[in-house]
């Protein structure tokens, strides 16, 4: 579509409270529209006129698909709040590029549910669960941080409060704020005493994070402890894997294949460190595969991507390609770690570790051609020792020799 014949799509933000709650110029832009699009309960706090109105009844592609034939038409689209903050604009300006939309937002949940708590915005966690799994929250809880949570409907924060719980964080403040900018309510208490009262479907959750006796309570830096995961010894231990995960250098927006995951404790930890990345975790066997799942759901990261296969031939197709590769199995099998270079985009890392001296061998002989750092890592754990169990040694862990490179 050329850009004289491109649509133009104003996205405004609206609240509880309609049009009285709009600026003049928002109002004026609603009520020139010739195309109105949005939720039915946005179109109904609009008085009918003579405008075309389309909803998301069909999903937003299907909507999206009429909007693209609105060429030359006032197309606005109402939208809560602020539009770019967990809202449809995001879908919008992804699929019609920012340069075909104007934005013109008002006050979302955040900052009326901000106001209603008396808590700086700054010093907030926003996050949502709305369409996606309520363990997202699992890597944020943490003592003295403030959430504050989109609920995907009524009966979101119940859930949110058995979560709460079942975590350690049972003494947690929970505050429901529901229709904020309309018929506003409030219900308040600890997640271990919830009532489960009726709350509107339309709230946002306020959590005060109170640790209690034994609460789960694990930093996002990388290196958690073992036992944080499911696992059948095939896991990278907490101390390579903290210096792993800094050789990946998790970033902003970028992709990590983890390949013979095993546990999946790195891709975990990737995703767990930069919220914003992705992460594809690549497993022959079954049982470890399910592990991966329920490790990634339990640690909080559940849109992990976990792919049942042998690599390198499992890697054919993948997408997207990765900004860095993992290779914590399978490092001595023959062309693995060629394929995992040829995938990288430019920039990309690739970290590989070995304890057998066939892998040491495949990671000297790519160094050798590809360039890169070999460290050779020898960790020892203090455990007790003789038949009291009182006096301790350390005990040896198998060395790991890593291999780290970087794709020019």
């Amino acid at each position: 579509m050329s850009a004289k014949n491109a649509v133009r799509i104003t996205v405004v933000g609206i609240g509880e409270d309609g049009l009285d709650g709009l600026t003049r110029k928002a109002r004026k832009l609603i009520g020139e529209a010739e195309v109105l699009v949005g939720s039915e309960r946005h179109l109904s706090k609009v008085p009918a006129g003579s405008e075309r109105r389309i909803g998301w009844d069909g999903g937003f592609d299907a909507a999206f698909d009429e909007i693209e034939k609105m060429t030359d038409r006032r197309v606005v689209v109402l939208a809560s709040g602020d539009p770019l903050h967990y809202g449809v604009g995001v879908n919008i300006v992804r699929r019609f590029g920012p340069d075909a939309v104007t934005i013109v937002p008002a006050p979302g949940a955040f900052s009326l549910a901000a106001a209603a708590k008396g808590w700086p915005l700054a010093d907030v966690e926003c996050l949502t669960v709305h369409g996606r799994a309520l363990e997202a929250v699992n890597p944020y809880l943490a003592p003295g941080r403030r959430l504050l949570v989109l609920s995907w409907d009524g009966e979101t924060p119940e859930k949110m409060a058995r979560l709460l719980t079942a975590r350690g964080f049972g003494p947690s403040v929970l505050t429901v704020l529901g229709n904020l900018g309309g018929d506003e309510t409030r219900l308040e208490g600890t997640a271990e005493k919830w009532t489960g009262e009726t709350v509107p479907d339309l709230n946002t959750m306020a959590v005060e994070c109170v640790a209690g006796d034994g609460a789960d309570v694990l930093a996002r830096v990388p290196g958690l402890p073992d036992d944080a995961f499911e696992h059948d010894g095939l896991i990278t231990k907490r101390e390579v894997r903290a210096a792993t995960l800094a050789r990946l250098m998790p970033l902003p927006g970028q992709t990590l294949w983890d390949v013979g995951a095993g546990s999946g404790a790195v891709a975990i930890e990737w995703l767990r460190a930069e919220p914003s990345s992705a992460a594809l975790a690549v497993e022959r066997d079954p049982g470890r595969a399910a592990v991966i799942g329920r490790n990634a759901q339990n640690l909080g990261v559940p849109r992990l991507t976990v792919i049942e296969g042998e690599a390198p031939a499992a890697l054919k197709g993948l997408e997207p390609p990765p900004d860095a590769v993992f290779v914590g199995g399978g490092s001595s099998v023959p062309g693995l770690l060629e394929a995992c270079w040829d995938a990288l985009s430019p920039g990309g890392r690739l970290v590989a570790n070995g304890v057998t001296l066939e892998a040491e061998q495949r990671l000297l002989a790519f160094r050798n051609e590809f360039g890169g750092d070999l460290t050779r890592m020898a960790v020892s754990r203090a455990a007790p020792v003789g038949p009291a169990g009182r006096l301790h040694a350390f005990r040896p862990l198998k060395q790991v020799t890593q291999l780290a490179a970087m794709k020019k």
